[in-house]
């Protein structure tokens, strides 16, 4: 059973399980996980960068505890972004930068009538783009608005080390161990121009950038705490850039 409908405070654990009555007693820091829907190479789940995204922010509440997380809530995560470049691969849902940006807009100028204050959690770099121009904007029109990512240096660019380890933390049933294949590991750089024409297809059959053969779930403990300390420390801090990044 859920506490939080036998309490007079909203739900750290999500603004879905909070009520009308219980947010008309605060004003909160909403939290919104920005992830997407897309190939996630042969052992993955597809909505692996909404779970992360999810999972930093929920963590990222806790750490912040009271007073700067005392009134804050985790929003229902935004689970479709611009994966464009992952279109030749069967699954994968792509909105594009300009709904993604729109999106974003419209969320927070009504999210802003009853929240203090938005940050938005992105958990997939395809979604940079339009969360520096959406929040952005927001900014501009006077509301109190920021993004963060959850990132960490060197990491590898997609389903591989870095995000295999993760989600052997967060959510191990999920991962298929037995589907685990070396990706492409040359440096990013060297795919883009072929990435830019063809997409991840065009550098790699599976769909992975990086070696998830060495991922664990004690290294995904590490990044994913990595990660967390990252987006609780830019939320304490709150010097947002002029695109709305906390720094």
């Amino acid at each position: 059973m859920n506490s939080a409908y036998h309490r007079h405070v909203a739900s750290r654990s999500g603004l879905g399980n909070s009520t009308t009555r219980q947010l008309q007693r605060m004003v909160p820091m909403l939290l919104v996980p920005v992830g997407s829907t897309e190939q996630h190479g042969p052992h993955l789940p597809l909505d692996t960068d909404t779970r992360i995204a999810t999972a930093v922010a929920g963590a990222a509440v806790e750490q912040l505890g009271a007073p700067a997380g005392r009134d804050a809530v985790v929003a229902p995560a935004v689970s479709y972004g611009a994966s464009g470049e992952h279109e030749g691969f069967p699954g994968t849902v792509s909105i594009g930068t300009a709904a993604l940006e729109l999106l974003l807009v419209e969320y927070g100028r009504s999210a802003s009538h009853w929240a203090s204050r938005i940050v938005f959690v992105n958990g997939h770099g395809g979604n940079v783009e339009a969360l520096s121009a959406a929040v952005g904007l927001l900014r501009y029109e006077g509301r109190d608005a920021g993004w963060v990512p959850c990132s960490v240096p060197d990491a590898d660019p997609h389903a591989g080390h870095t995000e295999t380890s993760v989600l052997l933390h967060i959510s191990p049933d999920d991962v298929l161990t037995e589907e685990i294949i070396c990706g492409i590991t040359a440096p990013l750089t060297e795919l883009m121009p072929r990435m830019r024409s063809g997409g991840i297809a065009a550098v790699s059959e599976v769909g992975i950038l990086g070696d998830p053969t060495t991922a664990t779930a004690a290294e995904g403990e590490r990044i994913f705490a990595e990660m967390v300390n990252g987006c609780a420390d830019r939320i304490k801090r709150w010097q947002p850039d002029r695109n709305g990044l906390l720094t």
